[in-house]
């Protein structure tokens, strides 16, 4: 059974957990769910489920903590609102195990399968054909209204959102991030249209690197100058030489793969997709890093030092690791848009009380609060669906000594996080 289970103390036979939107997720098209505060899970690819049971041990740091392996299926509640449901895994995975569901969230009873192999559709003890077709009408509806939801996203590349000042942040996140919706709704999808043939899924549970922050702010960084893996078609190798080619990837090895910022001095959300981020230059791609460390008052100079030290770091242990190519890795850089401010030991209270947010100009507001925390800035590798390594035996390339693109990526992102901390006076 996973640790994750067994740390929940969850009856593995009676009970399930429902699986949530994970609303920190700001790029790739993997869906990634949320298993509980600590935990979060996606769907397992054999080559990345490989890479977390081989990790080399100096990675490990630079890596999300892999928790095991959860069987998924998505089920329907009373209302007929699609539920994904994680149940531990066992027994004969190729096939859909009875499991009492009645304890399981949410509280509403989730209806059962059909064993009429001729609808295929969730459904209660009499259904009648009327309401059968108005469901799948209704299902071809909501298909047509995700595709042009998903349209309208493209277009969108990049949206700030005016946070209530009432209101508290993080729960303000929950209803605004697009791109995790958009990629929950995308594998409800993807598992409803493949219910005919399975609704079991085997998914992999991972650290929640966003768990210990207030407001995450997080930059998916695509690494390397190269992304299709070695078993891609002609077509989609192509397809992402073209991406490099047309984006800062082929230039400097690295190119925004999504981005979400809280700006505490302007009170708005600001998200920008990997639409937006492949049409970057380099000097685009320099202003994008420096408005993701910028708080909407002024530039987070204490998160510099912190990120340079650990790409740093990151950079000498993959010079270490031999045969590895992280083909469409990215790397997340993650700190917390919330400053709770100390006031330094010289500053005079009342005059604080006097300093508004409106008054407060870039040096006033750096002069005047100290961050609690502030170096508190994680940089972490995530999804290995293509990586190859000379351990992995069923690999027919075997590619020898480092992975010069991803390092070459890693170079130039030290080089322009240093350029803007220099710039910036620090």
């Amino acid at each position: 059974m996973s640790p994750a289970f067994r740390a929940m103390d969850v009856e593995p036979r009676a009970k399930g957990v429902l699986l949530e939107p994970f609303v920190h997720q700001v790029g790739g098209h993997s869906c990634v769910l949320r298993f509980n505060e600590t935990t979060l899970c996606k769907p397992l690819v054999p080559r990345e489920h490989q890479f977390y049971e081989t990790l080399p041990a100096e990675m490990r740091k630079f890596t999300p903590q892999y928790k095991g392996v959860v069987s998924v299926r998505f089920e329907e509640d009373e209302d007929r609102n699609l539920c994904l449901i994680a149940y531990p895994l066992k027994g004969d995975h190729g096939t859909v195990e009875i499991v009492d569901n009645s304890d399981c969230e949410p509280k509403s009873k989730l209806l059962r399968w059909t064993t009429n192999k001729k609808h295929h559709v969730l459904e209660t003890e009499k259904t009648p054909k009327d309401w059968v077709r108005q469901h799948r009408k209704e299902e071809k509806m909501k298909s047509h209204k995700l595709e042009e939801e998903f349209e309208w996203l493209k277009k969108s590349e990049v949206l700030y959102y005016t946070v209530e000042k009432k209101g508290n942040v993080s729960s303000q996140l929950k209803h605004y991030n697009p791109w995790s919706m958009k990629c929950h709704q995308q594998q409800l999808q993807r598992m409803k249209e493949n219910a005919k043939h399975r609704n079991q899924y085997k998914f992999i549970l991972l650290e929640n690197l966003t768990s210990r922050y207030e407001v995450p702010c997080v930059l998916d960084l695509k690494m390397g100058t190269r992304q299709h893996g070695d078993d891609a078609s002609e077509e989609k190798a192509a397809n992402q030489i073209r991406k490099c080619q047309q984006s800062t990837s082929a230039v400097i090895g690295v190119r925004v793969c999504g981005m979400q910022v809280y700006q505490a001095g302007s009170g708005q959300l600001m998200f920008m997709n990997k639409y937006h981020g492949r049409k970057l230059s380099v000097q685009g791609f320099k202003e994008a890093l420096y408005q993701f460390f910028h708080n909407g008052r002024y530039l987070r100079r204490e998160l510099l030092g912190p990120v340079l030290k650990k790409l740093t770091e990151l950079k000498a242990v993959l010079e270490r690791q031999e045969s590895y190519r992280f083909y469409s890795s990215s790397l997340l850089v993650i700190y917390d848009g919330k400053e709770r401010p100390e006031v330094v030991l010289d500053s005079d209270a009342e005059d604080l009380e006097d300093l508004s947010e409106e008054s407060a100009d870039e040096s006033a507001g750096a002069y005047a609060y100290k961050p609690l925390g502030a170096s508190s800035v994680d940089v972490r590798m995530i999804d290995f669906a293509h990586t190859t390594c000379r351990l992995y035996g069923e690999d027919t390339v075997v590619h020898e000594g480092q992975d010069a693109g991803y390092i070459f990526g890693l170079q130039s992102l030290i080089d322009i996080v240093t350029e803007i901390s220099e710039e910036s006076g620090e």
